[in-house]
């Protein structure tokens, strides 16, 4: 099978005043468990940025700030959910304009009922490319502790 389009994502890397990032755990096909950074995919006429922010409205009810451009994907990635895709991801620090109020959870992922998705943030001590699942999370995740 041949790639016939991309598929631009999006996403935001928010670490707190006490040094711990924000995650998204997610069920996803088959309820397999992903734990990844919040955001999520471009939608025809819309910027990055502008995705990141919208995305992060829909995903966390709440309103942030990109901060920098951190990271964007430098080699090609074959979708894990579509082969004709090709992916492109774009990593951006965020800031809230409010504070945030999701719980600190170093022990994994927890999934109450009916819920396929969970923020928690993670202790800079106990954040490695490790703690995300996807393949280029990891380099993100990689570049993140480089830099900070």
């Amino acid at each position: 099978m041949s790639i016939t389009s991309f598929n631009i994502r999006v996403y935001g890397i928010l670490v707190n005043d006490k040094k711990q990032v924000l995650v998204s755990d997610e069920l996803i096909l088959n309820n397999d468990e992903v734990t990844k950074f919040p955001g999520g995919g471009l939608e025809l006429g819309e910027g990055p940025i502008d995705c990141l922010i919208r995305e992060c409205r829909e995903e966390m009810n709440t309103e942030v700030k990109v901060t920098e451009h951190l990271y964007t994907t430098d080699f090609f990635q074959q979708s894990a959910f579509n082969e004709q895709h090709q992916l492109i991801s774009i990593y951006y620090l965020l800031a809230p304009v409010f504070p945030l109020s999701y719980p600190v959870n170093n022990n994994g992922p927890v999934f109450p009922d009916h819920v396929s998705e969970n923020f928690r943030f993670v202790d800079w001590d106990y954040f490695s490319p490790d703690t995300v699942t996807l393949p280029i999370d990891k380099i993100a995740a990689a570049v993140l502790k480089q830099r900070l």
